[in-house]
């Protein structure tokens, strides 16, 4: 699966189970890791498991693979790998504190 329709799928879970100031980042240019960044707020633990765990059904359910899934544990921030691109969910204060945007953007 190419990796605008990943993008897609994830922006399109996030929304679903409203997701708070969705941005996606190109940085294919910046690293060759992988094409994108997507970066999502929740309000709460128990959002960013939601938000995270319906990213990966609707990846599945449209044949994309998940490589990893990590942060369950605590739920301020977790992320999903989906190979070409990668899905930041975090609560305001990790999200602000760890600045993705600041190191994924020119």
């Amino acid at each position: 699966m190419n990796s605008k329709k990943l993008v897609s799928i994830a922006v399109d879970a996030l929304e679903e189970v409203k997701a708070a100031d969705i941005k996606v980042l190109d940085v294919a240019r910046l690293t060759s890791l992988f094409d994108y960044v997507i970066i999502a707020s929740a309000g709460s633990s128990r959002q960013t498991k939601a938000l995270a765990e319906n990213v990966r059904e609707k990846v599945k359910e449209a044949g994309g693979v998940i490589l990893c899934f990590e942060g369950e544990q605590t739920g301020e921030w977790l992320l999903v790998d989906l190979g070409d691109v990668i899905v930041h969910i975090m609560q305001p204060e990790a999200r602000k504190y760890y600045n993705l945007e600041g190191l994924w953007t020119e």
